[in-house]
């Protein structure tokens, strides 16, 4: 017979496409692929423009999208290079001075700001101290805004005019809040804002003057990077470059678990879908098995047949892609909307890519999954047409799960985009597969022994699943998988959500005190406590830098632009304590207590620090401290939670070693709303120090955290959806077979009360060895996730031992549901069809 023509061939598949538009298989394959592209590109959408909202909150950190800081102005050619890519560009400059005004003097610190300061956020102020804050607006030319406590200390009011330098100036604004001084509280002095062009009147920056001068800027993510990748090779030793995520450790770790969560559980939608695309293609090849032999005695030969189906599943597969693409992209524009009143305004849409992707991911899924049970159809020989238990020559086992895995691997690699991530995955499931399904195996022969004991309901449910071991255990695995998945989805919801909550709780430290003189320690403390303030300890504070590392100077050691390099640009703030700091754990080497003093004291390095500055424990450190030099030895290194807003430090000092220095004291601590006269109060009765208001960024900060909680909420759905494409493609797999049991029971006499018993204790003992391999599963995966994902502290979780009994119950009444088409099916009819 002449080959037919590919057009026909195309045609021909299409109407029996349509025809069999309504056959089972079809339809779990159809939503399968459809829960994998929509969850792939939802979440796709989802997290780029969620990170993109996030890191456009989190430029107000910065007051820009981008900051050059410098000791020194920058250079001409800085400033050129940036307004030819069309950002847009203001400058700061940041100095302390001593304000001068009739009731006295104050140290204070200077900000002098442009009229288009600042790019990201808004400045707030207020007509009278603790008065309801405005936002918008800066200081013009002759004005100064400053802060409640300078008003305080020097018994000022707005309308009175101060002193900066040689320029007088009008005091107009309460200053409460800056974007760009959010995460600064370890200014020791009260601010005073005024416009740049006053600057020069003051005569204060002067040649030698230790001034810190910012450029903002701001524009699209393009020109940004183009901007940084000029300039960053000609940055000066004095100069640095930062954004959004450089600038502030909590939004960074806040957006680094959301967005591995995000992709985790994209990949986890995406892995069910794929075990329901594979399950449903099986069956749509086993049903076609007579098809196949009659279009081959019609005269098409194995490539055409194959051809066929092929196109057949393609369109299935383009039209459920396209759809998953439509439908992800939706439910992001549904999850925007409820954000509204969190997100910015201008959050980028996120273009054509996600969708690329997600449709791309479909058809790999299709590709993979399908691909070894569709290639079966070519080998169906004509002979099946007289003799139907005539089996196509088997695919090699190699071709089905080598494609399968290298689907997933691809699939894998996308979403986390690490190779060896990807790998240790891949090479981890399948051992647990293997190991899994071998002792599924032993514990189904360990069953038979109950069977001779057994009444008949469980006979005939137990009897169905030691029949076929092999596929008992595949579904075990599958609806284990199930489980496990969703189980582990809902852990590490739950885990990140306390994690998160835990670190900025409701109670969190929202005024940070500085500059406690020693002799007003213990009056300021019963002060705290007479307000019912929750407070951190007070930790002693002494200026100091570092200048050797075992006797090299440590400028030679530490790498530009990390923790280390910034850390020596500067005084650190020094402490020591006897008892290691709340949010502070030990990495290596040990705390004071259990080790013995020895001739040179010890230092506790943070981790990071301790890292780019390249120390290892017993390591010499020199800090100059006051025109004194001190050697101490690192005994310990430690992680600290930057995110728990209490009192942190870099170097924490063993007890004895800086007790001769001049310190003063810091603490945090936590007052409920409404009593603003009593800070107030507290500053008057100790003008020394420095009371830190760091309400706005809590504020900030939660809200952050309140768009990726929901974040990590919605997209459960996805992975419920896949769950349920899995389980139905499960029963769907073998309901041909069932429907023949049942007709012949019903033939020989079983009534249907005892099929569904059977039904329901098959399915429930599948179940609960399912739920019993999910809880085993979710323990040790949640192990390795927790330590090398998501940095979270792994415990033992007592309530997936419920596992085995939600499976029983949720597979066991799925299962009656999906086969219920079994018992239906009139006897005589399909036993005619045989």
């Amino acid at each position: 017979m002449a080959r037919l023509p590919l057009l026909r061939l195309f045609s021909l598949a299409i109407r029996q496409l349509l025809r069999d538009a309504r056959a089972g298989e079809l339809r779990v394959l159809f939503f399968a692929l459809l829960v994998a592209v929509a969850a792939s590109t939802a979440i796709g959408y989802f997290g780029a423009r969620l990170n993109g909202a996030m890191l456009l909150r989190a430029t107000e950190f910065l007051g820009a999208d981008m900051l050059l800081e410098g000791s020194s102005p920058a250079r001409p050619e800085q400033i050129q290079s940036g307004k030819e890519l069309g950002l847009q560009h203001a400058q700061v400059v940041e100095f302390s001075s001593v304000i001068a005004t009739d009731n006295g003097i104050q140290l204070s610190s200077i900000k002098a700001v442009d009229g288009v300061y600042p790019l990201r956020g808004q400045l707030k102020s207020a007509p009278a101290p603790f008065a309801p804050e405005e936002a918008g607006g800066s200081p013009k030319p002759g004005e100064a805004w400053a802060e409640a406590r300078l008003l305080t200390a020097l018994n000022l009011k707005v309308g009175d005019t101060i002193d900066v330098g040689m320029k007088t100036l009008h005091l107009t604004r309460v200053l409460t809040y800056e974007p760009d001084r959010a995460g600064n509280f370890y200014s020791l002095t009260p601010r005073v804002m005024i416009n740049l062009a006053d600057l020069t009147a003051t005569g204060v920056v002067q040649p030698g003057s230790r001034v810190s001068y910012h450029d903002l800027w701001r524009g699209t993510a393009p020109a940004l990077e183009t901007y940084r990748q000029l300039i960053k090779p000609g940055l000066a030793a004095n100069q640095r470059l930062q954004d959004a995520r450089d600038g502030n450790r909590q939004i960074g770790g806040a957006l680094g678990k959301a967005e591995r969560y995000l992709n985790m559980a994209s990949l986890v939608a995406v892995l069910l879908s794929g075990v329901a695309v594979a399950l449903s293609a099986t069956r749509f090849a086993i049903r076609r098995f007579d098809a196949s032999a009659l279009l081959r005695c019609l005269g098409l030969s194995r490539r055409e047949t194959l051809l066929l189906f092929s196109v057949q599943l393609t369109v299935l597969g383009l039209l459920a892609s396209l759809s998953g693409a439509l439908l992800g992209w939706l439910a992001q524009l549904g999850l925007f909307a409820l954000l509204g009143e969190l997100l910015p305004s201008d959050v980028p849409p996120g273009g054509l890519l996600p969708a690329i992707a997600g449709i791309g991911t479909g058809l790999v899924a299709l590709a993979g999954f399908a691909l070894p049970p569709l290639a079966a159809l070519g080998r169906v020989p004509p002979l099946r047409v007289l003799r139907r238990d005539i089996l196509p020559i088997p695919s090699s086992t190699w071709m089905v799960y080598g494609t399968a895995l290298a689907a997933l691997g691809l699939i894998m690699w996308r979403l986390s985009l690490d190779l060896l991530l990807t790998f240790a995955l891949l090479g981890g499931g399948v051992i647990a597969a293997l190991v899994l399904g071998g002792l599924l195996l032993l514990l189904l022969n360990s069953l038979r022994r109950l069977l001779a004991r057994a009444s008949l309901p469980w006979r005939l449910g137990l009897g169905q699943l030691l029949r076929h071991p092999l596929a008992a255990a595949g579904q075990s695995l599958a609806f284990g998988l199930i489980l496990l998945s969703m189980a582990l989805i809902a852990l590490l919801r739950g885990e990140l959500l306390d994690t998160w909550q835990n670190q900025l709780p409701k109670n969190a430290p929202n005024y940070f005190a500085l500059n406690i003189l020693p002799a007003d320690k213990q009056a300021f403390t019963d002060r705290l406590i007479e307000l019912s303030a929750q407070s951190a300890p007070l930790y002693p504070v002494v200026p100091g830098r570092l200048i050797s590392i075992n006797g090299e100077p440590v400028q030679g050691i530490v790498s530009k632009d990390t923790e280390g390099d910034r850390a020596i640009q500067r005084d650190l703030s020094l402490t020591w304590a006897s008892d290691l700091p709340a949010g502070n754990s030990i990495t290596a080497g040990s705390w004071w207590s259990a080790q013995p003093t020895g001739d040179v004291p010890g230092v506790s390095v943070e981790g990071k620090v301790a890292e780019s500055l390249k120390l290892k424990l017993g390591d010499h450190l020199v800090f100059t401290i006051g025109g004194v030099n001190r050697e101490v030895q690192v005994t310990s290194l430690r992680k600290i939670n930057w995110d728990n807003f209490q009192p942190n430090f870099f170097m924490i000092f063993q007890p004895g070693t800086l007790k001769d220095l001049p310190a003063t004291y810091l603490t945090s601590f936590y007052l409920a709303a409404g009593h603003d006269q009593q800070i107030i109060d507290l500053a008057r009765a100790f003008p020394a120090v420095t009371i830190l208001q760091v309400e706005a960024l809590l504020a900030q900060l939660r809200s952050i955290l309140e768009q990726v909680t929901l974040a990590v909420e919605y997209v459960l759905l996805f992975v419920l959806a896949a769950g349920m494409a899995v389980l139905f493609s499960g029963l769907q797999a073998t309901l041909d077979e069932r429907i023949r049991q049942g007709a012949l029971l019903r033939a020989l006499g079983a009534e249907r009360q005892l099929l569904v018993k059977a039904r329901r204790i098959e399915f429930g003992l599948l179940g609960a060895v399912s739920g019993l391999l999910a809880a085993l599963g979710s323990e040790l995966v949640s192990l390795v996730l927790y330590r090398y994902a998501f940095d979270l502290v792994w415990h033992p979780h007592p309530w997936l031992l419920w596992l085995p009994v939600i499976g029983a119950l949720l597979i066991g009444g799925a299962g009656v549901f999906g086969t219920r088409r079994a018992l239906n099916a009139s006897p005589l009819t399909v036993l005619r069809e045989g």
